[in-house]
C-alpha cells in the first residue's frame, strides 16, 4: 500500500501538494542560478555598497502601479506585485567629480560563471516622461557583469561589461514597458585595458563583444564576477526595474525579496 493510500490522500491531491510545497519552497530559499548549478538566494541581492556613490536609492518596493491614467498588465508590476524602485540624482558628490551611482545585485552567486554562456540578459522597467524631460528617451538604467575578462593581450583580471538600452519609444512612458532584451538591444562596452583590447571601450554589439572575449590563445575564458542593475553617473533617474532575466531565469523584485522564475 503506498503512502498515500494509507494516509487517505488522492493522488491528484498529493500532486497538488507537490507542487505547492515546491513554489513556496523556491520563494524562501531562491532558484538555480542562471549560469551554474548554484542556489541564487534572495539574500544575496543588494546594493553593493563599493559600487554605489552619492545618496541614491534602490530598494525593493510594492508597485509601481499606474499611472494614474493607465489601466491592464502595462499598469501593474509584470511579476508578482513588487520591483526594484531606484532614485538617482544628477548633482555631483561632495568632494568628487563623480555624480550619482547605484548598483544593486548580487556579488555571490554568479561568481565563476562564463560570460560567453550568457544567451539571454535583459529586464523590464518603468519609465517616466519626466526621466525623458531630464534626459531624453535613452535616460534608462543598465545591466553591469564585473568580469574577469581574462584577455591574454591585457594582463588584467577586471573590467566592467555594460549594457545600456537604446532609445525608448515614448509609447511606453508612465508605465511598465515590454521585456527589452539586451542581446539585441542598445549596445555593450567593457571598462579599462579590456575595452581598449577589444575596441569595446565605447560601443560594441552583443555579437561583437562575445566575439572580442573569445580569446582561444589565453589561459581561461572569461568569468563573471558579479551582476547588477545599475544607474548613474549621468543624468538623474526615478523610476523601477522588474523581471531581470539572466539565460532560462528571471529575478522578480518584491519588497519582501527577490524570487527566481525559471523560464520554460
Amino acid at each position: 500500500m503506498s503512502v498515500n493510500a494509507r494516509f487517505g490522500v488522492s493522488r491528484g491531491k498529493a500532486l497538488a501538494v507537490t507542487a505547492l510545497a515546491a513554489i513556496v519552497a523556491s520563494t524562501l530559499s531562491g532558484s538555480v542560478s542562471a549560469l551554474a548549478d548554484t542556489q541564487a538566494r534572495s539574500e544575496h541581492w543588494g546594493v553593493i555598497a563599493r559600487n554605489t556613490s552619492g545618496s541614491p536609492v534602490a530598494d525593493l518596493r510594492d508597485g509601481p502601479y499606474g499611472s494614474y491614467d493607465k489601466t491592464g498588465t502595462d499598469a501593474r508590476p509584470p511579476y508578482g506585485t513588487g520591483s526594484l524602485g531606484i532614485e538617482v540624482a544628477d548633482e555631483s558628490v561632495a568632494g568628487s567629480d563623480h555624480r550619482e551611482k547605484v548598483d544593486f545585485g548580487n556579488e555571490v552567486d554568479f561568481y565563476g560563471d562564463p560570460v560567453l554562456g550568457l544567451q539571454n540578459v535583459g529586464f523590464r522597467v518603468f519609465q517616466t516622461h519626466e526621466n525623458v524631460v531630464v534626459g531624453g528617451t535613452d535616460n534608462l538604467p543598465n545591466i553591469r557583469f564585473e568580469i574577469d575578462p581574462n584577455l591574454t593581450s591585457t594582463g588584467t583580471n577586471y573590467s566592467t561589461l555594460g549594457w545600456v538600452p537604446a532609445a525608448f519609444p515614448t509609447t511606453y512612458e508612465n508605465q511598465w514597458s515590454p521585456y527589452i532584451e539586451a542581446t539585441s538591444n542598445g549596445h555593450w562596452y567593457l571598462t579599462g585595458a579590456a575595452g581598449t583590447a577589444t575596441g569595446c571601450a565605447t560601443s560594441c554589439t552583443w555579437a561583437q563583444i562575445k566575439t572580442e572575449l573569445d580569446d582561444s590563445g589565453s589561459t581561461g575564458r572569461p568569468t563573471i564576477h558579479s551582476v547588477a542593475v545599475s544607474k548613474g553617473r549621468d543624468d538623474a533617474w526615478v523610476g523601477a526595474v522588474d523581471g531581470l532575466r539572466i539565460n532560462r531565469t528571471i529575478y522578480d523584485f518584491e519588497a519582501d525579496g527577490v524570487n527566481a522564475r525559471r523560464v520554460n
